[in-house]
C-alpha cells in the first residue's frame, strides 16, 4: 500500500530542498532521495514520484523501468531540463505520468503532482490489484521475465532460446511462477498480468 509521502529523486540538494519546502507548504509529506539507489534502498511506496531525468549512477529512466518491470504502479513526474523533452516524452511513453520543466513553475508542478496523487489513489482502489502486486513482487528478477514472456505467448522453446537456458529450467520458472502468483493456470495468468497493467482482462 502506498506510504502517505511524495518521493522527491533529485540530486541537486538546493532544487531538492526547495521542492520538498514547496510540497510541505502544500500540506504533503515529502522526503528527499539524492540518488535512485538511494531510493531503492529505502524509498519504500511513496503516494507519488518527482524524479529527476539526469541522476548520477542509475538514471531517472533507469529508475523508472526497474519500477514498471515490478509492476510497481507508483505515479512518477519527471523533471527535465530544456534538452532534455524528447526523453521526457519517451519516459511518459514507458509509464510516467507526466513530466515537469526546469525552471518550473510551483503552481503548474502541483497541478500535475496534484492529478498524479489523484491517479495513484484511484489505482489502489481495488484490494486485488494490491494484492496481485504483491505476489508479483516476490517473483526473482528471472522468475519475472519468464512469466512476461509466457503472457506474451511465448511456448517454452522460444523462451528457452531466448533466455539462453534449457526448456526444463524454463519449465521450472513457470512452476515457479504459478505457485507465487497463485493461479490455478494460464488463463488466469495472463488476467493477473494485465490487471497490473491496468489494462481490462
Amino acid at each position: 500500500m502506498a506510504e502517505s509521502f511524495v518521493a522527491i529523486v533529485e540530486d541537486d540538494a538546493a532544487l531538492r530542498d526547495a521542492l520538498m519546502r514547496l510540497l510541505r507548504s502544500e500540506g504533503l509529506m515529502a522526503r528527499g532521495f539524492a540518488s535512485a539507489e538511494e531510493f531503492l534502498a529505502g524509498g519504500g511506496t511513496p503516494r507519488s514520484l518527482l524524479l529527476d531525468l539526469r541522476l548520477p549512477g542509475m538514471s531517472g529512466m533507469e529508475l523508472l523501468t526497474t519500477m514498471r518491470q515490478k509492476h510497481n504502479r507508483t505515479p512518477v513526474v519527471m523533471i527535465t531540463g530544456h534538452g532534455d523533452i524528447p526523453q521526457a516524452v519517451a519516459a511518459v511513453k514507458a509509464g510516467a505520468f507526466d513530466f515537469i520543466e526546469k525552471p518550473y513553475d510551483p503552481d503548474a508542478l502541483m497541478v500535475v503532482l496534484r492529478k498524479a496523487l489523484d491517479a495513484g489513489e484511484a489505482s489502489q482502489g481495488d484490494p486485488a490489484v494490491a494484492e496481485i502486486a504483491t505476489r508479483a513482487d516476490a517473483l526473482s528478477p528471472r522468475e519475472r521475465e519468464v512469466m512476461d514472456r509466457v503472457v506474451g505467448g511465448q511456448p517454452n522453446k522460444a523462451i528457452a532460446a531466448a533466455l539462453q537456458i534449457s526448456p526444463r529450467t524454463v519449465e521450472v520458472y513457470r512452476a515457479n511462477v504459478m505457485s507465487k502468483m497463485q493461479a490455478r493456470n494460464l488463463t488466469e495468468l495472463v488476467a493477473m498480468v494485465l490487471r497490473l497493467r491496468g489494462a481490462t482482462p
